[in-house]
């Protein structure tokens, strides 16, 4: 068997990059689950933390520049823009991982690229766009060639449980292995989208600014008020295309130093119910059914985020304990060679494929 990279399991004495306190805590759940879509978001956040709106700025400034935050911005749904997207196992030279990550990175649909300890070492997402002549299969065709790699499994997402990612920032791993009320699968249809929802997709997504009025950029750029802009996003969050705008952290700089992809064998006739129950985990991130080969039995997928090996150990355990899965394996992250949110409808997919055909 080819060597495998190991895990890096990381701590900081005081979990964080930089100090936090029990306020900036606060502010780091809130702005991952609660940020308004309204004019001034920082000022309904600052409320809900009992602080004023000028210190939630100042605060959120010193989260960006220390790198606890990697940005604030809307989060769209791939799918439901048209977009073509599946996670990808690669088998590439255990003693030069880089070397094939460096092309995959070179790919815009390509936002997570991840170092894991298995012979499927090179874990990648990949998105292709609407009417792509190359599409997922002709893009992989290529990856593989340029990489030299021994194998590649495409793990497209056969039935989405649940995508959140929220680090919890205030309380201890019991809470990361809590459960709250079972979690029911998500359609991927893609939606039909106007002129005028690409445009504004196109003025509003990536980093969003740290002022009082973060959208008003956005509506200039479009010509409109901030009121139109928000109606505009409120309409593509119902139509299940805008999932939610949250700040998006540094996992091991805000003190998670540790990811585990939990992998597990379920028998088809209980994915529905079982995967249902896992995603109900609070340390539970993202949950999938996925398809299986004859070297790959497991169908659900499981991402746990933890402040160490042990707390994402102890995530997935209460998940096997619960469910009384004994086939399953975790797959730990040593390097990460990308993580970025995808820009959508750029010139940066056919100019990939321009070069790369």
């Amino acid at each position: 068997m080819a060597p495998v990279a190991q895990p890096k399991v990381r701590s900081r004495k005081d979990g964080s990059a930089i100090p936090l306190d029990e306020t900036d805590k606060k502010l780091l759940n809130l702005m991952q689950g609660s940020f308004e879509l309204c004019a001034r978001p920082f000022a309904h956040v600052a409320q809900l933390a009992g602080v004023p709106e000028d210190e939630v700025l100042a605060r959120v400034e010193r989260l960006l520049e220390g790198r606890i935050i990697r940005e604030i911005t809307p989060i769209f749904d791939t799918r439901a823009l048209g977009y073509s997207s599946m996670l990808v196992a690669a088998k590439v030279d255990p003693e030069y991982p880089h070397r094939a990550a460096q092309f995959i990175n070179t790919h815009p649909g390509v936002t997570h690229n991840y170092l894991r300890d298995h012979d499927f070492n090179l874990w990648f997402t990949l998105a292709t766009e609407p009417g792509s002549p190359l599409g997922l299969d002709g893009t992989i065709d290529i990856i593989k060639a340029r990489t030299g790699a021994h194998s590649v499994r495409q793990l497209p997402t056969l039935k989405l449980f649940k995508i959140r990612m929220d680090l919890e920032m205030e309380k201890g791993t019991d809470a990361l292995s809590a459960t709250v009320e079972p979690v029911e699968p998500r359609e991927l249809d893609p939606i039909e989208l106007s002129e005028e929802d690409i445009a504004t997709i196109r003025a509003t997504q990536g980093k969003m600014p740290v002022v009082s009025e973060p959208y008003a950029p956005a509506a200039e750029r479009l010509g409109v008020s901030q009121e139109e802009v928000l109606r505009r996003l409120e309409s593509l969050r119902d139509r299940n295309a805008l999932r939610r705008v949250a700040a998006i952290l540094f996992h091991r700089r805000a003190g998670f130093s540790a990811n585990g992809m939990g992998v597990w064998a379920v028998p088809d006739e209980q994915i529905l119910d079982v995967g249902r129950r896992m995603a109900a985990f609070r340390g539970i991130s993202h949950c999938y059914q996925r398809p299986t080969y004859a070297d790959w039995p497991y169908s659900v997928f499981t991402m746990a985020h933890g402040r160490s090996k042990e707390e994402c150990d102890a995530i997935l355990d209460s998940i096997a304990e619960q469910e009384g899965i004994s086939e399953r394996a975790t797959l730990y992250s040593s390097t990460e060679f990308k993580k970025i949110r995808m820009l959508y409808f750029t010139d940066a997919f056919k100019d990939w494929e321009r070069d790369n055909s």
